[in-house]
């Protein structure tokens, strides 16, 4: 598309009587796709390196946290 940076997701919402899907595309590709159930908790399906599984989990996040420790002040 003109005028998106290759980096910049475009971001596709379908509304239906049960749920709210989002899907998140950069450069063509399904980075990720919310799930938000009428009643319920919101899951995010993330395609798996080769793109042809989905894996369900409940966040974006990696689950790997990096510790930050304030070392000197000045």
């Amino acid at each position: 598309m003109p005028g998106m940076s290759n980096g910049t997701p475009q971001v596709t919402i379908t509304r239906k009587d049960s749920e709210t899907i989002e899907e998140a595309r950069v450069a063509g590709r399904v980075v990720w796709i919310k799930v938000t159930p009428r009643h319920g908790r919101p899951y995010f399906l993330i395609p798996d390196p080769g793109g042809q599984i989905y894996l369900r989990r409940d966040s974006l996040e990696s689950g790997l946290s990096v510790p930050l420790w304030v070392l000197f002040t000045f």
